[in-house]
């Protein structure tokens, strides 16, 4: 369905109503029997003709695809296969140009509903794609058995799970053990990343950018003889981006939440990646907590990431990305 027509300038007000539009609006004022709510939830729902495509807090993830969105638009353009000028036009006929976005209150008077991936069987191509780039098996195992580590039932990706302080699921970050896809579950809370905590109180952090440098890092401690458990790990859930200027740029929310959920901690250690965003990252942070934290810069040795470090400590030759047929992400 795509559009072979001639290219069409758009008024800027006109794309900007359009974009604003979100998939739950379009639905109910286009499609209403293509609307039906997801079995077991009060706020989330799927569409008729796609079970597996969840719309919640305002964003839509077509899980048997693999990919997703936040507007109609996106919907109209991915799902539908409409042209972009179609999908436009669509959106703002008559009955939606007067359509106007909730106020920012209603939104925030919703509760927030994570969307997890179904889980799989079992985890064993999540362990045996972990065990290949050199964690722990037990460490695996161990994350299994706690819930914080699934293996998702449609392409099997490896799910890192962040819990609140009473150990509600908050966060899901999805990770290909094919391909290089990556990306959160709808309504994932960005303040409760992926982490593992010492058993008794510390008052030292560890910081990783990526859920897999973490799992690397207590690998390390591992066959240095030390206990990871003994210590404070929490990932960031990918890169940060601080601001042109350092000193307007705000500490991630993670990070925020873990500080003040744990006023003891003293000494933060940055085991952020060797690139020039990890450096950046580095040493925008440094800045932002020098004044209440001893702030330790401790990149991989060798290697990129820690995990880059973790397969040359052990001797191990990391595999290319494989794509299976079917993985369309």
């Amino acid at each position: 369905m795509k559009s072979s027509r001639p290219y069409v300038q758009i008024a800027p007000d006109v794309l900007e109503r359009a974009r604003q539009i979100d998939l739950l609006s379009y639905l109910r004022a286009y499609e209403p029997s293509n609307l039906v709510k997801a079995k077991g939830t009060t706020n989330v729902y799927c569409t008729a003709e796609h079970d597996s495509l969840k719309i919640s807090n305002g964003k839509w993830y077509w899980w048997s695809r693999g990919f997703g969105g936040y507007s109609a638009l996106d919907y109209l353009m991915k799902v539908k296969e409409y042209g972009f000028i179609e999908a436009v036009e669509i959106l703002t006929g008559q009955t939606m140009a007067e359509w106007e976005p909730p106020p920012p209150a209603m939104k925030k008077d919703e509760p927030k509903v994570l969307l997890l991936p179904p889980k799989n069987k079992n985890c064993d191509r999540v362990t045996e794609y972990l065990f290949g780039r050199g964690i722990d098996y037990q460490l695996i195992q161990d994350c299994i058995a706690d819930g914080v580590i699934f293996e998702s039932a449609d392409y099997h990706n490896a799910v890192f799970v962040g819990k609140d302080e009473s150990g509600t699921t908050k966060y899901a970050a999805c990770r290909g053990t094919v391909g290089s896809f990556k990306g959160d579950a709808a309504g994932s809370d960005k303040r409760y990343s992926f982490r593992l905590l010492a058993g008794e109180p510390k008052d030292t952090l560890h910081l990783f950018e990526a859920a897999i440098d973490l799992l690397s890092y207590a690998t390390y401690l591992k066959w240095e003889g030390k206990d990871y458990k003994a210590e404070n790990l929490l990932s960031l859930s990918g890169v940060y981006q601080p601001k042109k200027e350092i000193k307007d740029s705000k500490i991630p929310v993670a990070l925020t939440t873990f500080l003040n959920a744990n006023p003891e901690i003293k000494t933060i250690y940055l085991h952020l990646d060797k690139d020039k965003a990890g450096r950046l990252c580095t040493v925008a942070l440094k800045e932002l907590l020098q004044k209440d934290y001893r702030i330790v810069d401790e990149p991989p040795p060798v290697g990129k990431d820690f995990n880059d470090f973790l397969m040359s400590y052990l001797g191990l030759e990391r595999q290319k990305p494989k794509r299976e047929r079917g993985d369309v992400r």
